[in-house]
């Protein structure tokens, strides 16, 4: 292992690059959360929070439930990650950085922990095993330490090869090279590019499935190696995650990769992009001798120590046959295991919803941000932000409502015309009052030809999806009750 190389630069741009990620995540809560959990949500923490220990799921939301403590919280991590941005968390110390991002840490657990569906992702523990490791880096006067720097590569190692490994186990199309083929039009939130990509000769696409072995699989471990192949190895996974990112949206997932893989770096490769890193003295030589303060080297052993110790759940779960996905083995999230799309849909099936004031209608129907609804729509592009709903709709397309309770909820409110939960979603088409009755129906997607210039997309009718259900009807109303949900 090679521990020598000097760290100034490489972790001014990991901490303000995670405060922008830090940013994005506490814009979509104070966006979205309400809606999604709040007191008059799709699922509310008032009821998950009823039923559950502290420990099960640590969240300062165990405390109040309240809305306003939602925008409190969310509000409090914006500026905190703002600060982090600019550099005002790292600029007056060790205790103020130490509990700067402590303090994100420990309030984005708390959306995690409570946000339950909408918060299931890998993108999320991601991010708080990241920023775990980020409280331990110390402020812009202290020498860095090499061994958060290590930790670092190790979880983008774990991020990685977790990821390859899976996809070899999973799908027969990753074994066949013909995965690229589907994945584009079947993606959970496509953008404007994602089409052009499906568009691709079939040669190049099995081409991208072979270099997303060879990223996934065998780079990783030369993140551990000697600089000029660690750094060759930083290099080809911010390529790969750049090409990721500009193929359609995954909220913050390669984002927050691309900041972990900082740490392949040290000064001698990153330069001193701007006068802001110069004026702050970063990366100078006479910074190695005007150090104050820092973290001490007694607190990272003994976290070096933990991660070890929690690394083998993960670890054990990595070279197992029956290797889950994005998978934490402690309520912190503090090392957890990664992976993503072991499986490609071949077919994307769509529900869509539709509201109508009477039984024989006219029904019009309810656009979401994000997803795909309308053919003439253009897809977004959205990433690093994330539409959360758009995200399950996907998920609840693949099977019955049975297995995707919330959107019987989501029913309710869009029928009580909840002003949170519609707001979540697109143009509202019953802005004076909500529809007297909801169905939602099943709809095959394909891309448009290259020959049609006015539709992105071809959509094709399979089946209903839910029943036209009204506030009036008894069984959805049981239904409702025994969820609790009736009272909200």
């Amino acid at each position: 292992m090679e521990f020598g190389g000097s760290y100034w630069l490489t972790r001014f741009y990991f901490q303000r690059t995670l405060g922008g990620i830090y940013f994005f995540a506490f814009l979509i809560a104070l966006n979205q959360f309400r809606g999604l959990c709040g007191k008059n949500g799709i699922e509310p923490i008032t009821l998950l929070f009823k039923h559950i220990k502290f420990w099960d799921a640590p969240s300062l939301f165990y405390f109040n439930q309240s809305d306003t403590f939602i925008i409190f919280l969310s509000i409090l991590g914006l500026l905190i990650s703002g600060a982090a941005i600019i550099g005002l968390t790292d600029a007056y110390g060790t205790v103020l950085s130490v509990v700067s991002w402590a303090l994100l840490w420990v309030v984005y657990m708390s959306f995690v922990n409570a946000g339950q569906t909408f918060y299931g992702f890998g993108w999320e523990i991601l991010l708080l095993e990241t920023g775990f490791l980020a409280i331990f880096m110390g402020p812009s006067s202290s020498q860095p330490s090499a061994l958060p720097i290590w930790l670092l590569r190790w979880l983008l190692f774990r991020l990685m090869f977790g990821a390859g490994i899976i996809k070899l186990r999973g799908d027969e199309c990753w074994r066949d090279l013909t995965c690229m083929q589907y994945h584009y039009e079947t993606m959970p939130l496509p953008g404007p590019t994602s089409w052009y990509f499906h568009q691709l000769p079939v040669w190049l696409n099995k081409f991208s499935v072979l270099f997303n072995h060879f990223i996934e699989l065998i780079i990783p471990f030369f993140y551990f190696g000697p600089r000029v192949f660690r750094n060759t190895a930083g290099v080809l996974t911010v390529i790969f995650q750049i090409i990721i990112i500009s193929s359609g949206n995954f909220s913050w997932l390669n984002h927050v990769t691309l900041v972990i893989a900082i740490s392949c770096f040290d000064d001698s490769f990153l330069p001193q992009l701007t006068t802001w890193t110069k004026a702050m003295g970063v990366g100078s030589a006479d910074m190695v001798l005007a150090t104050v303060g820092g973290v001490p080297i007694s607190v990272t052993y003994l976290v070096t120590a933990l991660v070890v110790y929690l690394s083998f759940n993960p670890v054990r779960n990595m070279i197992s046959q029956n290797q889950i996905m994005n998978t934490s083995f402690d309520p912190l999230h503090i090392v957890n295991t990664y992976g993503a799309f072991g499986s490609i849909t071949r077919i994307r099936d769509e529900v869509i919803i539709e509201g109508a004031e009477f039984l024989s209608g006219p029904w019009k129907e309810y656009e979401f941000k994000g997803k795909p609804g309308a053919p003439r729509r253009r897809p977004p592009f959205v990433s690093p932000y994330h539409y959360k709903i758009d995200w399950q709709m996907w998920f609840a397309a693949m099977n019955s409502y049975r297995h995707h309770p919330w959107i019987l909820n989501l029913v309710n409110k869009l029928l009580l015309g909840e002003k949170q939960v519609i707001e979540l979603l697109g143009p509202n088409p019953f802005p004076a009052n909500p529809p007297k009755f909801i169905r939602a129906s099943l709809y095959e997607y394909h891309y448009s030809d290259p020959t049609d210039k006015e539709h992105w997309w071809k959509r094709e009718y399979k089946s209903e999806y839910l029943p036209a259900l009204s506030l009036d009807n008894n069984s959805f109303r049981e239904i409702l009750k025994s969820q609790e949900w009736l009272e909200n």
